[in-house]
C-alpha cells in the first residue's frame, strides 16, 4: 500500500482535477446543437411528419422588433431588446444585471427536407413560433405493394 501512496492528499488531487475539468467544459456547449448559457433568445426545435416547429422565447421584445429570414437552408431570427430600467444616474450603480438588452441574432440550420416556401411565423406572449413546411417528396407515404 506504501507504494501507491506519494505524500499527497489523493482525494484532494481528484478534488482538483474535478473542479478544473467542470471549469473547462462549463464554458462549451454540452453538444454540437447546444448553445451557450445565456444565449438569447433561447429557442427549442421540434419536429412533425409535415413541418418543422421552432419556437424562440423573447419576451420583452416587440414583434416589429423582430425579422425572421431563410436563405440557403438557414433560418436566421434577429432583432433588438431595448432595455427597461432607468438611466443610470451618478448615485445609482449597478451590481448585478442578468437581463440582456441589445441586438441579437440566431442562426438555425434547416434540414434539407425544409421547404423554405412554407413558413409561418406568429408573436404570442413572449414566444416566437415558427412552423417551416416540409417538401412533399420527403413526407411519409404508404408504398402500395404489388
Amino acid at each position: 500500500m506504501s507504494d501507491l501512496y506519494s505524500g499527497t492528499d489523493l482525494f484532494g488531487e481528484f478534488d482538483r482535477l474535478q473542479r478544473q475539468m467542470a471549469s473547462l467544459f462549463n464554458t462549451f456547449p454540452s453538444s454540437i446543437r447546444a448553445s451557450r448559457f445565456g444565449t438569447f433568445p433561447a429557442i427549442n426545435i421540434g419536429a412533425t411528419d409535415d413541418s418543422i416547429e421552432i419556437v424562440a422565447f423573447a419576451p420583452g421584445v416587440e414583434a416589429s422588433g423582430l425579422d425572421v429570414s431563410i436563405d440557403k437552408g438557414l433560418l436566421t431570427i434577429s432583432g433588438e431588446r431595448k432595455p427597461t430600467q432607468p438611466e443610470l444616474t451618478d448615485e445609482m450603480r449597478t451590481y448585478a444585471q442578468e437581463r440582456f438588452t441589445g441586438t441579437f441574432r440566431r442562426v438555425i440550420e434547416l434540414p434539407q427536407t425544409a421547404d423554405p416556401d412554407k413558413v409561418q411565423a406568429r408573436y404570442e406572449n413572449g414566444c416566437l413560433s415558427i412552423t417551416v413546411g416540409k417538401r412533399e417528396s420527403s413526407k411519409p407515404r404508404a408504398i402500395t405493394i404489388q
